[in-house]
């Protein structure tokens, strides 16, 4: 039986998970023992993933739940919307599927926040598992308990903190992976570094060559050390009121990209992975980091296949859009920003610093 990592969400009022990380885990029973007991469960996947996977999954869930049903949704970030978020409800209303109906986030992180927001909002609130098939909702997404979708004046608007049953990372899905989706991934990793562990960075500089081969031990710690992390954030700080906003270190810029561009021109790892770049170069501007951090992780950046370059979509859209990121207030953007290597902070950032970072970055 292969070996199994599993890290813990701590949370109040008894409702703590397991993250769970290893090879095989899909096919095993463990995996699916212990969840809420119900008559049917709802697999919500996507048309590339669903091919791959699902079967697998229903077989597995069969030996719990008397009826498994699929939902399957068109892939991309430009789907994560309304209607997308509608035809989940329209089959869960349309089958009569009662309360106790668990739903299965089979997919990225665009599945898992939309099945997350359905899960949320029919009847009120009905159980929910996160089975993510991509590194990015491996490390990130799929751990913490945000669900949302997107509106066309902003990124993940609109939705729910509502937390998993469980989380089952099977590193064997990443093997499907296209190399684009790893590398976006990759940037959810390298965040943690500057934030939390600056250890930790030294590590993802030293392994990155393995992680981009897909080398299954070095995945298994990048995973375990990131979702480690991220429940650690999260244990204290559930609903983002102070300390859990360090998680969206390169967001606020990488948010506004992908709004800018439009939904599904750059994957969310590579807006993000642009954006820390200009956040670091903020970190130095406002005086709290040398200029050779912003050098360091741009390197770092780059060598793992992800843009550097912001696109040029001007001053004045940039700052439109930032301002309805939901770390603005009173109108004021704030950045987080690294205070020290493996601290951050949140930081209300002037527009014409802003301003100076898009342009020495070719973004104006």
């Amino acid at each position: 039986m292969p070996a199994t990592d599993t890290v813990r969400i701590q949370l109040p009022d008894d409702r703590d998970y397991e993250i769970r990380i290893g090879s095989g885990l899909l096919g095993e029973a463990r995996s699916w023992q212990g969840l809420p007991k119900a008559a049917a469960a709802v697999i919500v996947s996507n048309d590339k993933v669903a091919p791959l996977y699902a079967e697998r999954l229903r077989e597995r869930l069969l030996a719990v739940y008397a009826r498994v049903d699929l939902v399957v949704l068109p892939d991309g970030e430009q789907h994560k919307d309304w209607a997308s978020l509608n035809r989940i409800c329209d089959h869960l209303l349309g089958q009569a599927l009662d309360r106790k109906t668990v739903l299965f986030a089979l997919g990225g992180g665009v599945i898992g926040d939309m099945t997350g927001f359905a899960a949320a909002i029919y009847m009120r609130g009905v159980p929910f598992v996160q089975v993510p098939t991509t590194l990015l909702a491996q490390v990130d997404s799929s751990v913490g308990g945000k669900t949302a979708i997107n509106h066309p004046l902003g990124k993940n608007m609109l939705g729910a903190f509502y937390q998993p049953e469980r989380v089952i990372a099977d590193l064997d899905t990443l093997d499907s992976l296209p190399d684009r989706e790893l590398r976006a991934g990759l940037a959810e990793v390298i965040k943690y570094g500057p934030i939390a562990d600056a250890a930790f960075l030294d590590w993802i500089e030293g392994n990155l060559d393995a992680l981009l081969a897909r080398d299954k031990a070095a995945l298994a710690h990048a995973v375990r050390r990131s979702c480690e992390i991220k429940a650690d954030v999260v244990g204290q700080d559930e609903r983002e009121q102070g300390l859990r906003a360090i998680l969206n270190f390169g967001h606020t810029i990488g948010h506004a990209i992908e709004a800018g561009l439009g939904y599904g021109q750059w994957l969310h790892g590579e807006a993000v992975a642009c954006g820390m770049v200009l956040a670091a170069d903020l970190s130095q501007r406002m005086g709290l980091m040398p200029a050779g951090f912003t050098q360091r992780l741009r390197s770092l950046i780059e060598r793992a296949g992800l843009p550097v370059q912001p696109p040029r979509l001007g001053a004045e859209r940039y700052l439109s859009l930032m301002r309805v990121d939901k770390k603005a207030e009173a109108g004021g953007i704030r950045f987080v920003l690294i205070e020290t290597l493996g601290r951050a902070g949140l930081h209300a950032v002037p527009d014409e610093r802003i301003v100076e970072t898009l342009a020495a970055h070719g973004a104006v």
